[in-house]
């Protein structure tokens, strides 16, 4: 079965730093593009980031470019989220989500972000 387990949230002040992990099993993890999606409370999903299979590219929302760094170890089936300078509106649930030719079809549970002093 396929399972994306994401860790690393948590409360942070503003101006700080964290780093997300989503862990992915029961597929070939090498083969997808992987995205970061979140949502805020009250608020719809916004995409957030996005990388190669062989992390050649990557991608960002114009709200994060400049202080999030996406990155992924393909041995170790995990994909990574450094966030610097974070604010108060990155407050949201983050999810982690496989992308294959039909959409985002694999999705984890998902990990907290709170940013507040």
């Amino acid at each position: 079965q396929v399972q994306l387990v994401e860790s690393g949230g948590g409360l942070v002040q503003p101006g700080g730093s964290l780093r997300l992990s989503c862990v992915a099993s029961g597929f070939t993890f090498s083969r997808y593009w992987m995205n970061w999606v979140r949502q805020a409370p009250g608020k719809g999903l916004e995409w957030v980031s996005n990388i190669q299979s062989a992390s050649i590219s990557t991608y960002y929302s114009d709200s994060v470019k400049g202080r999030f760094t996406v990155s992924r170890d393909n041995a170790a089936n995990t994909l990574y989220l450094q966030m610097n300078g974070l604010k108060p509106e990155d407050t949201a649930v983050y999810y982690c989500a496989r992308e294959s030719l039909l959409g985002f079809d694999s999705w984890g549970q998902g990990t907290q972000v709170t940013v507040s002093s």
